[in-house]
């Protein structure tokens, strides 16, 4: 028999969180003196104004995403809080090296904030897909890692960040939940059941709520993955079964050591949902076509929590 769940409807306005994104950013850079921002062409229509006011902060440096990288080090080094903004294959896969070299080997803070998230233009092909993103600035230490759900959730995210002096990527996404929720680190429980608990990691939040619609599990969210919350986890734990499914919209199995760990003392089971390891989809298609192909729909993921729950 067919199965007729859906996945609700992405935002419509498909440029809503860089939309914010760039209004919180622009505000910063007017009120901070110590703020900057280097742009690799992408986004630079909506960041004129800032270009024109502030070019001693505002750098354009063209299609060169490592040198991007390299000057946010220098700007730092000089005192500089640097915010460095581009699609995600080219800001995380591409610059990987001068990540891990002027930022993290140099000692120095910097806020990196990326779009495309892991399939959100398909159109544009494989080029523009970064789903191993979070996994790759997981594998460097001391980094806080946003996935934000809602474009509500991107500016407390990016003023936080800007305050600080650490290393923080800010993944911003062209999907987007119904509702924004609190931003403070820790995991938001949204309903509580025994069979086990299912979190939701960003903007798969409304797909998590269907899937689990009558289902007697306990449903987190977090737009924060990185410091992971080991004790609210362990919390909705004591209080359900030691089941634990995460649906993240990247790789599957990025948080898998997070829970591990956090649950280390404790007899349980884990599954993750996300974008599928062991094959590459070549077609281009729709992001929701993408998401019914790695299970990340409303669908996919009521079939795996169906059978993960036995």
């Amino acid at each position: 028999m067919k199965n007729t769940m859906t996945t609700p409807p992405i935002n419509p306005d498909t440029r809503v969180m860089r939309e914010a994104f760039a209004a919180s950013m622009t505000e910063a850079l007017d009120q901070d003196p110590r703020v900057a921002l280097v742009l690799a062409a992408i986004s630079v229509d909506l960041f004129a104004k800032p270009l024109k006011e502030h070019p001693d902060r505002v750098v354009d440096v063209g299609i060169r995403e490592q040198a991007m990288v390299g000057v946010a080090g220098g700007l730092a080094l000089t005192g500089f809080r640097p915010v460095v903004h581009t699609y995600a294959p080219f800001l995380v896969e591409r610059a990987y090296e001068q990540i891990k070299l002027d930022l993290g080997h140099q000692g120095v803070g910097a806020v990196l904030v990326s779009i495309g998230a892991s399939y959100d233009n398909p159109v544009m092909g494989r080029t523009h897909q970064a789903p191993a993103d979070v996994a790759l600035i997981d594998s460097l230490p001391g980094w806080t890692i946003h996935v934000p759900g809602h474009p509500d959730e991107v500016a407390p995210l990016l003023t936080g960040a800007l305050a600080g002096e650490g290393l923080v990527y800010l993944r911003l996404s062209l999907r987007s939940n119904t509702e924004a929720h609190p931003v403070t680190g820790e995991f938001v429980a949204l309903r509580h059941g025994s069979l086990g608990v299912v979190l939701a990691v960003g903007p798969t939040l409304d797909a998590v709520l269907a899937a689990t619609e009558g289902v007697d599990v306990t449903v987190l969210y977090t737009p924060t993955v990185r410091p992971f919350d080991h004790v609210g986890l362990r919390a909705a734990v004591a209080s359900s079964a030691p089941n634990v499914l995460v649906v993240e919209p990247y790789l599957a199995g990025t948080s898998a050591h997070e829970i591990a760990a956090a649950l280390a003392d404790t007899t349980h089971r884990q599954r993750s949902v996300g974008v599928r390891r062991d094959m590459e989809v070549r077609a281009y298609g729709t992001p929701a076509q993408h998401d019914e192909v790695h299970g990340l729909d409303a669908a996919g993921i009521a079939r795996t929590l169906r059978e993960f729950l036995g």
